[in-house]
């Protein structure tokens, strides 16, 4: 049933070609980047993705629409897990998958609550070619890439559709700090209720339209106000977990019943140019994994 709602979701793209789709324009571009290497420098699990988001409404003024499908986000993710060793996967270990991801989401709000409702279609496996990206990556910069036997024991080619609905408040403590709490539930591709929160000290994210990074639960910007300063984001949500693809049954896997994140970051900007940084540490995903991980996020907006 829950995976039906990515379904539903998908539907959003219609948005764009209804009778009302040349009132939209073009609002703004997100991306984040992440990799281990930028935390506790391992090459496991966790590995690497990136997100970049495109959105177009019907006008912005610094704050979400009333109305459902005002705002459309389309959003391309690309992602590589790993086991802990990608020279060698041993029993027990979590495989290899290349996963690439896109769909349409749209923003809205109702009585000053937060919502974001999208649907995703996922593609897993060798036909992302992004075990050869990886293997060609790693040998460019001279570092041990994954080994033949990894690759052999990958997930298989596979597709999914992913359903994703958000719903936050913000909670003003001062001039310049915020609280937000925030639930989610995922189905898919993962089958997941999560909940947690944010809390940012500064401007970052005042007037401007912020979307979830899914490895890390880090937001970064889509549509921005050009407010230059610093500010300090922290935030944590634990997670009850169904199932997930990425862990199969029938090679032993076991997800873990919960799984819980804890990040923190800087967001400093100037009239030109963004740059972000922040770190997230990751629980154990599933039963018999070794310890957590911590993984490095970025984005960087130069212009000179």
């Amino acid at each position: 049933m829950l995976g039906r709602i990515a379904l539903c979701f998908m539907a959003l793209a219609i948005f764009c070609t209804d009778s009302n789709a040349q009132e939209r324009g073009f609002l703004g571009h997100g991306r984040i980047f992440v990799n281990d290497f930028l935390g506790d420098g391992y090459d496991r699990w966790r590995t690497g993705s990136a997100g970049s988001s495109w959105v177009w409404g019907r006008g912005w003024d610094n704050q979400l629409p009333e109305q459902f499908g005002d705002i459309l986000e389309f959003r391309l993710g690309g992602e590589i897990i790993s086991p802990r060793n990608i020279n060698s996967s041993g029993a027990g270990d979590r495989p290899f998958a290349g996963i690439w991801t896109f769909g349409a989401h749209t923003h809205f709000q109702r009585a000053r609550t937060e919502f974001s409702l999208g649907g995703e279609a996922v593609a897993i496996g060798p036909m992302t070619g992004l075990d050869q990206f990886q293997k060609a990556l790693h040998d460019l910069l001279g570092l041990p890439g994954p080994s033949d036997s990894v690759l052999a024991a990958q997930l298989p080619n596979q597709w999914h559709l992913r359903g994703v609905a958000e719903m936050g408040r913000d909670f003003s403590l001062s001039s310049r700090s915020r609280l937000r709490p925030f639930a989610e539930v995922r189905a898919g591709d993962e089958t997941l209720v999560r909940a947690g929160f944010d809390l940012t000290f500064g401007n970052f994210g005042q007037g401007e339209l912020l979307v979830r990074d899914w490895v890390t639960g880090h937001r970064y910007r889509v549509v921005e106000n050009q407010q230059a300063g610093v500010s300090f984001v922290v935030g944590g949500d634990v997670a009850k977990v169904y199932d997930s693809v990425y862990l199969p049954g029938d090679r032993g896997l076991e997800p873990s019943d919960t799984r819980s994140r804890a990040r923190a970051g800087i967001h400093w900007r100037n009239d030109k140019s963004h740059v972000f940084y922040g770190l997230t540490w990751l629980s154990k995903e599933y039963v018999g994994q070794s310890d957590g991980q911590v993984v490095g996020a970025v984005r960087f907006d130069l212009h000179f």
